[in-house]
């Protein structure tokens, strides 16, 4: 493992910090699934997630893609699995259908991987640090992927239901929109850093003057909706919102009606965040009007929340109104499929993390991004107006 790499090898200071966090992600990833038997980690708990085994025979295989072979110059560990933990050669639709590594088998791979990346990172350092980030931060956002199936299955522990249920505050001075009059700002990540391509360029955007929710609609807010007639009101829906509604005989997630009132509204599709807003005389922030209020200029997510005066960023994603699209002057990296084939008018976006993602992945500029039926994520919403 990295610890033992970091004892044994003269490695330099960002090798090591970079090995440390590693296996502190690694803790972390076995840690949601300490509990469960090779049952639970194998069955199929939707249909649009994976099985949990495959998630973590995938963080092995991405590992050894990226740090052994393309970083460290190695053949693949395991070249009969880079196949069979690709995203897009196996899609989700067939993951619990196909023979993969049974959980053992799963995290002998992970140790496997794990010593050949660190003796790479002792011995070559880590470059630019790019890959090893990207590498990082891959598993981390796993294991929120992670959570939202063990939610789906009823097996998120106590505790981590007890982080998704913490009421919000009331808000600050006891105003309850933030107002940002119109003006020019700087959208995106900065040129220096770790940053994913969709973040990038940075880049000029000129916006109207609006008003932002200064919290989440919380879980009273959503089920007062519900007993007025929120899913039956044709009016509030958009037309396909309300042909999914229909079809799917949509109801208000169950988690809306058990967790605490003041909590966050949770586990909300698009297609209901936007009747929701028409329903209240509001509508969606665009992404450019979220991140200009929360604060574009600070480092992280952190620390922009102290500046806008918002409360509950980071507690669940927020909707926006924008569909994903690559900002002026894309430029799709490492790959082109972590963003650029998701392009268009199918996705929309989310912004500002949640209870489970980890602070080292969210930050201002961080773009989430979901179609606008699903409701498996930890997403809600803030509303917005014109002013």
């Amino acid at each position: 493992m990295a610890a033992r790499a970091v004892k044994t090898n003269p490695v330099t200071p960002g090798a090591e910090q970079v090995l440390l966090a590693m296996d502190a992600a690694r803790e972390r990833t076995l840690a949601l699934v300490a509990q469960l038997d090779d049952e639970e980690l194998e069955r199929i708990h939707s249909p649009i997630m994976s099985p949990l085994a495959w998630d973590l025979g995938h963080i092995a295989a991405y590992e050894d893609l990226w740090l052994a072979q393309r970083h460290g110059g190695l053949a693949l560990l395991r070249p009969d699995l880079a196949g069979l933990y690709d995203a897009f050669e196996t899609p989700r639709a067939v993951r619990g259908e196909i023979e993969t590594l049974r959980p053992a088998e799963a995290r002998s791979y992970m140790r496997a991987v794990r010593e050949r990346t660190a003796t790479v990172i002792a011995e070559r350092g880590v470059g630019d640090g790019v890959i090893c980030e990207l590498v990082l931060r891959h598993e981390l956002q796993h294991c929120e992927t992670m959570r939202q199936t063990l939610a789906i299955a009823s097996l998120l522990p106590p505790q981590e239901r007890t982080r998704r249920d913490l009421p919000l505050s009331a808000p600050a001075g006891g105003e309850e929109w933030l107002r940002v009059p119109a003006g020019a700002f700087v959208m995106g990540a900065a040129p220096a850093g770790f940053a994913y391509d969709n973040e990038r360029p940075r880049h000029t955007v000129e916006l109207d003057s609006f008003a932002l929710a200064r919290r989440p609609v919380t879980n009273a807010e959503w089920m007062r909706f519900s007993e007025d007639g929120g899913y039956e009101r044709r009016e509030w829906w958009s037309q396909e919102g309300w042909a999914w509604r229909r079809e799917q005989g949509i109801a208000p997630h169950a988690a809306l009606a058990t967790g605490h009132p003041d909590a966050p509204a949770c586990h909300v599709s698009w297609f209901e965040a936007d009747a929701f807003a028409r329903a209240h005389d509001a509508r969606l922030p665009s992404e450019a009007e979220w991140e200009r209020a929360v604060g574009a200029e600070q480092p992280g997510l952190r620390e922009a929340c102290g500046e806008c005066r918002l409360d509950g960023v980071g507690r669940v994603w927020e909707w926006t109104a924008s569909h994903f699209h690559g900002y002026p002057g894309f430029v799709a990296h490492p790959y082109r499929e972590y963003s650029e084939v998701f392009f268009g008018e199918d996705y929309r976006v989310l912004r500002g993390g949640s209870w489970a993602s980890d602070p080292r992945v969210v930050s201002t500029t961080f773009r989430n991004w979901d179609l606008p039926q699903r409701r498996q994520i930890f997403a809600g919403l803030r509303l917005a107006r014109d002013a």
